[in-house]
């Protein structure tokens, strides 16, 4: 008999995948970068939370609403700015265990979107929400209304007043969306997902990241996958179930991210990255992008982190 590996609780962060813009403090080489240091945070929140007993909707909630407050971050307080030079905000998490899920889209009066998603999860019988309907329950459950000018933070708003000089959006630079994927001691999966979206997108745009199954995904007997990158491409591929499934058909969650990243840039000629965490064993990443800031745990705890 085929003794299979034990299970711990673990989790893995991502800071987003894309390049680095010029003002970004990681692209000169320092070693403190504030991006290396977020996800280093985000993952010590939601390994509190494993360690303690808790579950794996509350860890990765909890990692996604430090990174959501990190300025660092493409998500919450400094996200990036639509063309007219406003904050929109997607989010989503699911739950592995009851296959529950939650999201909101185009999100403009709240700090933690991620917090909002899980609400519309647990507390409406929705899954998506977007735009006014996504604040009008904000204001129902008691989420303070937040002015949409809070969320810039003066560096976003200096790379929007760049872009719009020289009418294109590759001066800005591209963080990526943030996401976390955990496993709790009872074996369940989570993953949740925001972000601040594409830099000077159409307003009303709408990416991956709330879109269960591409975006964010996780099932317990599959995975729990949380993307990042060029959300019209993710979205082709349908690509946190493509790595999911991967999973459950034998990859390791490294080899199913490896996977995805390989088929959204061949089939789609798409830019991101992911990370993926099985039923059992340690998360694993993959990205064709520059950077991808991450950081995960080891079974005793340990928090790794890279670049």
């Amino acid at each position: 008999m085929t003794r299979r590996a034990p299970t711990f609780p673990a989790l893995g962060v991502h800071g987003g995948a894309g390049d680095l813009a010029p003002d970004d403090p990681a692209s000169s080489g320092q070693p403190g970068a504030p991006r290396l240091e977020g996800v280093r945070r985000a993952c010590a929140a939601g390994w509190a939370v494993l360690a303690a007993g808790g579950s794996a909707l509350d860890a990765a909630l909890a990692a996604v609403r430090v990174l959501e407050d990190d300025p660092a971050f493409n998500a919450g307080t400094g996200s990036t700015l639509t063309a007219a030079g406003e904050v929109e905000m997607d989010a989503s998490i699911m739950d592995g265990e009851t296959l529950r899920c939650g999201a909101v889209a185009a999100v403009t009066d709240v700090r933690n979107p991620i917090v909002l998603a899980r609400a519309v999860m647990e507390r409406s019988e929705h899954v998506l929400l977007a735009g006014a309907g996504a604040s009008a329950l904000a204001r129902e459950l008691g989420l303070p209304a937040l002015e949409n000018a809070a969320l810039v933070t003066p560096a976003q708003r200096a790379r929007w007043e760049r872009a719009v000089a020289a009418r294109a959006a590759r001066d800005v630079g591209s963080h990526g969306t943030v996401g976390a994927v955990a496993r709790d001691a009872r074996g369940h999966l989570a993953a949740a997902t925001s972000t601040g979206g594409m830099a000077m997108k159409r307003p009303g745009r709408i990416g991956d990241t709330p879109l269960i199954g591409c975006g964010t995904y996780a099932d317990d007997t599959l995975a729990a996958v949380s993307c990042t990158g060029h959300g019209e491409r993710i979205i082709q591929l349908t690509l946190a179930r493509f790595a999911a499934d991967r999973v459950a058909a034998g990859r390791t969650a490294r080899q199913a991210a490896e996977d995805a990243v390989a088929a959204l840039g061949a089939r789609v000629a798409g830019g991101g990255g992911l990370i993926v965490l099985g039923p059992r064993g340690a998360p694993g990443f993959a990205h064709n992008t520059p950077v991808m800031s991450r950081a995960w745990t080891l079974p005793d705890g340990t928090i790794q982190a890279a670049l």
